[in-house]
């Protein structure tokens, strides 16, 4: 409840660093495989009355809070964040200066479609401080691009590549996803070709999640044009072979980083970390969400904003806060979070570190079946999985969650 985030907010060591994600959740065309929460924009005012309500929350919480927060991190999502105009992020940006302090050299990341990166847009980037840009790619291959209704020629992702670097944003993440329609090992394996040419620091290839009865606009997919679970997994294996065979490091289960680059120091040293946007090396307590939909993380537990964007603009401009639920962490339940990282970061989790106050016998039985098919393996109290079963470490790590605990002899829909 807001009582909730009222205390978590007030309770924030001042002395620490915080991240914030800012959620703008609108795009000019919704292509058919998203799952986000986004919505087709068609007015500019709706957009610029969104914006008004993020930076009313933006002074909401530093009302709250005991003292103006240091920012470490600032991550723009969506969405596509750049949909508020270069003026329209410049006016959030001026709000988050009067109301919180930036640590010098801080990250300032943003999520970009490739298809509207102008050079007006990089250097407006820029010059509001970004220093990592994360470009949608999803598949390079024009018969995939047309069955997810996102057109969009590897020209257009060349030039914002050049426009971005032209402007000094040297720092560039790609996003790709795989078991899409009309996908092959074939097409998977030019497009990791291509997409390793233009030399991204970083790589997130993400698994499609089919959800029709959710998501109306992935009711326009052909479901018979899907690869199988047997193709999914041979595709995660081309995807890792071929960024592998190019110079990448693999990170956890579905991130690629070169070599000498942040996140890769953060897997090699133990550093390694996951939060809401996937892999990184942020090991900060407190993540400020901002923005419908966006969830925020607390020492004492997770919040997310409600979800439908009217409601919450007319929450905060109200002059209220907009959660819409959460979950309160107890010394057990944060025990329980520290051992499902360290088996998505590390692929091992030693319970006599993570979790010394659990036994764990539960656990424990519901993973012999993957123990018996040399999935994972217990050595006292060391979790882990094996070579073969890294690729489900997800169902490994759902075993240490009661409140989403899945069958483990049926992990199919984990990959």
């Amino acid at each position: 409840t807001a009582v909730d985030q009222r205390r978590w907010l007030q309770s924030i060591d001042t002395a620490e660093a915080v991240s914030v994600y800012l959620h703008v959740p609108y795009c000019r065309d919704l292509c058919l495989y998203c799952g986000c929460n986004t919505k087709k924009a068609l007015r500019n005012d709706v957009i610029a009355a969104y914006r008004e309500a993020l930076e009313r929350e933006i002074a909401l919480v530093s009302d709250v809070v005991a003292a103006p927060l240091r920012i470490a991190r600032l991550h723009w999502g969506g969405g596509t964040p750049s949909i508020l105009g270069t003026d329209g992020l410049a006016s959030v940006m001026q709000v988050l200066r009067d109301r919180f302090v930036f640590e010098a050299g801080y990250e300032h990341a943003i999520e970009l479609d490739p298809r509207y990166v102008t050079q007006g847009l990089a250097e407006g980037l820029k010059a509001l401080g970004v220093n990592r840009a994360s470009l949608g790619v999803q598949d390079v291959n024009p018969l995939v691009q047309a069955a997810i209704g996102r057109w969009q020629p590897m020209q257009d992702v060349e030039a914002a590549v050049m426009r971005l670097r032209g402007a000094g944003i040297q720092n560039l993440n790609f996003d790709l996803i795989y078991g899409l329609p009309l996908q092959t090992i074939a097409s998977l394996r030019k497009t990791c070709e291509i997409v390793a040419a233009l030399l991204p620091d970083r790589i997130a290839c993400y698994g499609y999640a089919h959800m029709p009865r959710l998501k109306a606009n992935q009711r326009r997919i052909d479901q018979r044009t899907l690869p199988d679970i047997e193709e999914r997994i041979d595709q995660t294996g081309i995807i890792a072979a071929e960024f592998l065979r190019h110079g990448f490091l693999k990170i956890g289960i579905d991130h690629f980083a070169r070599a000498g680059d942040a996140l890769a120091r953060a897997a090699v040293s133990g550093r390694l970390h996951r939060n809401f946007q996937g892999y990184t090396d942020d090991a900060r307590e407190t993540l400020i969400g901002l923005g419908a939909s966006s969830i925020s993380r607390f020492r004492d537990g997770y919040l997310q904003n409600v979800s439908d964007v009217p409601s919450y603009v007319r929450a905060i401009s109200a002059g209220s806060l907009a959660p819409s639920r959460g979950c309160r962490l107890d010394a057990a339940e944060r025990q329980r979070a520290r051992t499902i990282e360290s088996l998505m970061c590390q692929f091992q989790a030693d319970l006599d570190v993570t979790a010394p106050d659990m036994a764990f016998d539960e656990e424990f039985a519901l993973l012999q079946p993957l123990v018996r098919d040399g999935l994972v393996r217990i050595e006292d109290r060391v979790v882990s999985a094996t070579e073969s079963g890294r690729s489900i470490v997800r169902v490994i790590a759902t075993v240490f969650d009661p409140h989403t605990r899945v069958d483990t002899a049926r992990f199919s829909k984990a990959v």
